[in-house]
């Protein structure tokens, strides 16, 4: 089954916490402390397999979560770095945030980025040593590895797409020039997925996308015309076939307007790359009729005539396609800019049912916070009173007894002073 569009959710590891330990070796009497660091946590990267074609795999598998770094020893020992893990997607897949924002554009085989950092891991008690705390008790936790939704879209990797109306040939066409095997059959809408297929005996090697037919209204998701004409965003070379057959009832100019205005509105972009109108079914009685009427509706532009059933054109055309790919550059695809996120500096106070919160940058230390450990919480608190916390409550007149948050730890406002209980 052929699936190009899914949102799943990554979660980088998190960090292990540092550890609280002191040097216990003979002969050194009261040793000084000696907690080693956590490891840092896993990342989600994810990787170009140049054997997958569809994100199938993605409908079954939705949480892909990384490894939590371990925490840190004794005797000053770093915990080991959790293991990251590796998500295989085919080339061509775009991946998005929730807002829409690229994250990565991956189209080269073994290409890799990383979608979710792991966090660092907590600092051990050995980094909290002063003239003043010669025996800290106090050690981080490990920061919290990076979790989000993501979008992954699958823009199929071609050098020529075909167009047209729902049986207007395509898929007879890539059948005859490659070794793809579509679905033929006489009636419309046979094609449902796009197929690929490569051709090697017109010089270099090239590769053609017949996507499902197209129907008035695709650019506005008609008979999921959107998701189609989206396959063809990486192609060199349009190929835009209309059905000569007098029998189908169609108006070979009317079609290949409707087509012409639909791949305009969908992208003006995909609208101006070279494009070569090919008249198909020309072994069909009465064909030569239709042929005349749309070449003198398109001149000065060519019109291809083939026939897939008899080959008549068909070599004809396939160089012609050769040619322009020869001359035209391959797409520059999108690199997605980095994302910087703002720093924040400074906090403020804002209020809630218990009291109020503390938000800003004191947030990152707090989540690093070993809560339920008193050493450390009076560790934090001290910080928050060099950061000049206890002036601010003074100065918006915080009433006496409220609590105080500020991430998972609570405090109290007493007398003037900020206090654990």
């Amino acid at each position: 089954m052929f699936v190009d569009e899914v949102k799943i959710f990554v979660q980088a590891g998190k960090g292990g916490n540092g550890a609280v330990a002191f040097r216990r070796e003979k002969f050194v009497p009261n040793g000084g402390p000696a907690g080693g660091d956590g490891g840092k946590g896993g990342s989600v990267i994810f990787e170009v397999d140049p054997g997958l074609n569809t994100l199938m795999d993605f409908r079954h598998q939705k949480h892909y979560r990384a490894q939590d770094g371990e925490p840190g020893g004794t005797n000053n020992m770093y915990g080991r770095d959790g293991e990251d893990i590796i998500v295989r997607v085919p080339p061509g897949t775009i991946v998005r945030s929730e807002q829409g924002e690229l994250i990565a554009d991956l189209t080269e085989p073994g290409q890799r980025a990383v979608i979710a950092r792991g966090g660092r891991g907590g600092k051990g008690n050995s980094h909290f040593a002063s003239s003043r705390h010669r025996a800290p008790r106090v050690a981080e936790r490990g920061q919290a590895g990076e979790a989000l939704w993501v979008t992954l879209e699958l823009n199929l990797l071609a050098d020529v797409g075909l167009v047209g109306f729902p049986n207007a040939g395509k898929s007879t066409l890539i059948s005859v020039i490659s070794a793809a095997k579509p679905k033929i059959a006489d009636y419309p809408f046979t094609t449902l997925v796009p197929n690929l297929g490569v051709v090697s005996q017109y010089g270099d090697p090239f590769v053609v996308a017949d996507v499902p037919g197209l129907i008035e209204g695709a650019h506005q998701g008609q008979g999921l015309g959107d998701t189609f004409l989206r396959h063809l965003n990486r192609t060199r070379v349009l190929l835009h076939l209309v059905d000569m057959d007098p029998q189908t009832g169609h108006d070979p100019v009317n079609d290949f307007r409707i087509i012409r205005h639909e791949l305009e509105a969908f992208s003006p972009d995909l609208a101006a790359r070279p494009r070569l109108i090919v008249a198909t079914k020309m072994d069909v009685p009465g064909s030569q009729e239709n042929l005349q009427r749309l070449q003198d509706y398109v001149t000065p532009l060519k019109v291809w005539p083939i026939s897939s059933l008899t080959r008549e054109g068909v070599d004809v055309l396939m160089w012609e396609v050769r040619k322009i790919l020869d001359e035209t550059p391959k797409p520059v695809f999108q690199k997605p800019e980095p994302v910087i996120k703002p720093v924040v500096r400074g906090f403020s106070l804002e209020p809630c049912e218990e009291g109020v919160r503390v938000v800003g940058d004191v947030e990152e230390r707090a989540g690093m916070t070993l809560w339920g450990n008193r050493d450390a919480e009076e560790y934090f608190l001290e910080y928050l009173r060099r950061r000049g916390l206890e002036n601010l409550l003074r100065r918006q007149q915080i009433p006496d007894g409220s609590a105080v948050m500020v991430g998972e730890g609570t405090f109290y406002w007493r007398e003037g002073e900020l206090v654990l209980e």
